[in-house]
């Protein structure tokens, strides 16, 4: 009997993200969590050890290697040898202002400024709009706008900290001819509000971990409904993505705890600005009838 061919291992982190979203729902409980810190994190895994990765995942180090293993690595060293490139880029001066006002609030420091304070909101946020415009998978934001630009009805789902992002597309789109429905869950009526909705409209979801599950499930009821889904999201592992006709990832900086929405609003603004001019292009006006005819 012969021994089956270990896999082989993926040559960059993008091929291993991919790796992991195609296995993900056979993967043990174990190794669904690592995957998920592997994506989430993947700009600390280049300088932590495995007992911090193990840690952070809350398994047991050879939970690690056996994940590392299953990707086709021989262990965790090579598997981190992939997230070593780059990673001076990704740490910006920015960044580390952020983390010494971040410690020094830690240690009970009672000297910030106001002035510190916007500094380092404003450092995060240029610091992780610089990183989105790295790492925006291209394709994936095509496709999102192709859709936009076919369906006639449009439903946008959010709720919590994404709730607002979701209102301002709402708000752009309406300057479009396509029918524009916001479900916004408001007295728990989200299941009422998506009983218009038919086979080819297209949803746009948001949301990020921890995921709502308001959404996670309107997303659900709607893909089952026949919608298009646009998910945007901070990894392909999340609930929804295993729904979503394209997903597009955006991390956001923290910044004292609290997480910036600069990179999603750029984003969805990006999204309606591309559509509108897809849609300005197809714009054929009357002619005007000629004064002589």
């Amino acid at each position: 009997m012969s021994t089956p061919t270990p896999p082989q291992a993926p040559e960059s982190e993008e091929a291993l993200i991919a790796a992991m979203a195609r296995e993900y729902p056979g993967l043990s409980r174990q190794l669904k969590q690592i995957g998920a810190y592997v994506e989430q994190h993947r700009g600390q895994l280049g300088i932590q050890s495995i007992q911090q990765v193990a840690e952070q995942c809350e398994v047991q180090p050879s939970a690690v290697v056996r994940f590392a293993k299953h990707f086709g690595f021989s262990g965790f060293t090579e598997m981190q040898k992939l997230f070593r490139d780059g990673l001076a880029k990704q740490i910006s001066p920015s960044r580390d202002y952020q983390s010494r006002i971040r410690g020094a609030i830690e240690s009970g420091a009672n000297d910030l400024s106001s002035a510190d304070i916007v500094n380092a909101v404003i450092g995060g946020s240029i610091a992780g709009m610089q990183e989105l415009q790295r790492s925006l998978q291209e394709p994936a934001f095509d496709a999102a706008v192709d859709l936009l630009f076919r369906a006639d009805a449009v439903w946008l789902m959010a709720s919590r900290r994404s709730f607002a992002i979701s209102t301002y597309l709402t708000y752009a789109l309406q300057h479009t001819e396509k029918r524009v429905q916001q479900i916004t869950a408001m007295g728990s009526m989200q299941d009422g509000q998506l009983r218009g909705l038919r086979h080819g409209d297209v949803m746009v979801a948001i949301s990020f971990a921890p995921y709502a599950p308001e959404t996670e499930h309107i997303v659900s009821e709607a893909h089952a409904r026949g919608a298009s889904i646009i998910c945007i999201t901070d990894s392909s592992l999340s609930p929804m993505a295993r729904y979503a006709h394209t997903s597009i990832l955006v991390n956001e900086t923290s910044v004292f705890g609290f997480r910036a929405l600069t990179n999603t609003m750029a984003v969805v603004q990006s999204l309606f600005m591309a559509l509108a001019y897809r849609l300005e292009l197809q714009y054929q006006p009357a002619r005007t009838r000629s004064s002589h005819s």
